[in-house]
């Protein structure tokens, strides 16, 4: 069978810089697409499915934090990595905010951008969509109405979930028996992965947990240095 090779839409306007790293993209197993212009790698993200965008900041016609924007609205999971001569880090707090994964300054080194792009690929493809159609979920003897926000045992009365508490169980129940990315959650639900967002998370977890321990067959495992494991066991 056919290897399928991850697709990269780069928008680079400098011509030599473009061709050079697409060039060493293809070469390290990748499709990628250049385009110089920001309105031109719209239209290309547009026409094609990509499974990451590498993108400028100063490009012509729309820029790069325009750009990604119109990327993160029409796929907001769209993983994407900034490439810019801006370093302050007003900059990079900008281009953040903007929508990146990660952020490589030029000058930069050919290989880190290569560990930085199958770094966003890996948390990517292991993070299933939160705006996937799925709601409804069944956790051994619990079931879970994302939409509805409830949790029942045995198809008992109800209880009843706040807003985050459910979102933050649907994101446990979309990676059931894998790691929920900790940054990843916190940015989802809270917005972003400051530390006291992060003791909140961890109240919602300990919650969660009481929540769902009249079943001893479900864990919620603390992952260190990375997040959380919901597990069920046959």
């Amino acid at each position: 069978m056919e290897e399928i090779k991850p697709k990269i839409l780069l928008v680079e306007d400098e011509a030599n810089l473009g061709n050079l790293l697409k060039d060493y993209l293809i070469a390290k197993g990748f499709e990628a697409t250049l385009a110089t212009d920001g309105q031109e790698g719209f239209d290309q993200f547009s026409r094609q499915r990509f499974d990451i965008c590498i993108l400028d900041i100063m490009l012509p016609v729309k820029d790069g934090h325009t750009l990604a924007k119109e990327i993160r609205q029409a796929n907001p999971n769209m993983p994407i990595i900034f490439l810019t001569a801006k370093s302050l880090p007003d900059d990079r707090i900008e281009g953040f905010k903007s929508g990146a994964d990660d952020y490589l300054t030029k000058p930069f080194n050919m290989e880190e951008l290569l560990l930085r792009i199958q770094a966003v690929l890996k948390r990517s493809a292991a993070i299933p969509s939160m705006h996937t159609n799925e709601t409804f979920f069944t956790l051994s003897r619990y079931t879970f109405d994302a939409q509805k926000q409830w949790l029942s045992l045995d198809g008992g009365e109800p209880q009843k979930l706040t807003s985050k508490e459910s979102d933050l169980l649907r994101l446990l129940s979309l990676n059931l028996n894998k790691t929920l990315d900790r940054a990843f959650a916190l940015k989802t639900i809270w917005g972003d992965d400051s530390y006291f967002n992060a003791r909140s998370m961890d109240v919602y977890i300990t919650k969660l947990r009481k929540y769902l321990k009249q079943d001893p067959k479900i864990e919620i495992l603390n992952v260190h240095g990375k997040g959380f494991k919901m597990l069920i066991s046959e």
